[in-house]
Parts: C-alpha cells; structure tokens; sequence
C-alpha cells in the first residue's frame, strides 16, 4: 500500500483487516452462488481457522507482515474438483469484496484492496480458464470481463 499517504495507512491494520475479512465471508457464506463453492470446500468447524488465515493472507499482501504461508493459486485450483466454478463466481467475489472494502475504508484504501483483490482474482481465473481477466466494474458491482 506504498501508493497511500501515512494518514490513510493508520486506517490498514492486522484487526481491520480481520474485521474485513470476517464481514466479507459473512457474505460469501449467505450468497446463492458463492456459499455452496466455499460450503463444499470449507467444513464448518474450520471457518475460524479460514478466517485467521485469511486475515494472514491480507495481512501479509497489503501490509508485508509475512504471516502468511502457501500456495494459494494451486488451492484455489483445486476447488475445480468439487465445484462446477465459472466466470459468475469470479465476478461475485469481486463484486462482495468490492462492497465491503467500501463499507469499512476510507475510498484510497477501499481503491487499493479492490485493485489488488482483482489482481489475485485475474491470476486464479487464469488457473480456471487458462486466460487472464479484466473484470469490468460498473459502482463497485463487477459486471463483466475481458480477456487480456
């Protein structure tokens, strides 16, 4: 998050993150396209565990703090065994994410977790579809993508 002034940074921390990553699962779990995806993959009993990684994942992407360990393209892919995954779910996650970021930061922060999340989300789709995407979002909402 090097392009943000320090004022902004303040808003970044390991419980912000974490209280995120929380509300954004809340929603990926309740969503009609998302929720079955992360049920087959995610049993009940291990979503805490989901979440503080998560939260390390985003710790250590946007903060540098190296608490996060893995091979997140190759466990992603694999969701392909257990889940019919298609651009629609790509496009959700990106639109759920979009919605909380905004919720909870300040609109540069907001701006630089979206751009990075569709980042991630261009990489995972290539391991998907074995082609890169630019998603197109209309007021936050990821309507559509492009192949690049």
């Amino acid at each position: 998050m090097a392009n943000l002034d320090a004022e902004l940074l303040e808003a970044v921390d390991r419980p912000a993150l974490r209280r995120l990553v929380g509300a954004f699962y809340d929603d990926v779990q309740q969503d009609d396209l998302l929720g079955p995806v992360f049920a087959a993959a995610i049993p009940p009993a291990a979503w805490d565990a989901h979440l503080e990684r998560m939260t390390d994942f985003w710790s250590t992407v946007m903060l540098g703090t190296r608490s996060f360990r893995g091979n997140v393209f190759q466990k992603h892919v694999a969701l392909a065994e257990i889940a019919d995954v298609r651009p629609a779910h790509f496009l959700r996650w990106v639109s759920l994410w979009n919605a909380n970021t905004s919720k909870l930061f300040p609109g540069p922060v907001a701006d630089e977790l979206q751009l990075t999340a569709q980042g991630i989300g261009r990489n995972l789709f290539y391991g998907f579809f074995q082609q890169f995407a630019r998603f197109i979002v209309v007021d936050g909402v990821a309507v559509d993508y492009e192949a690049v």
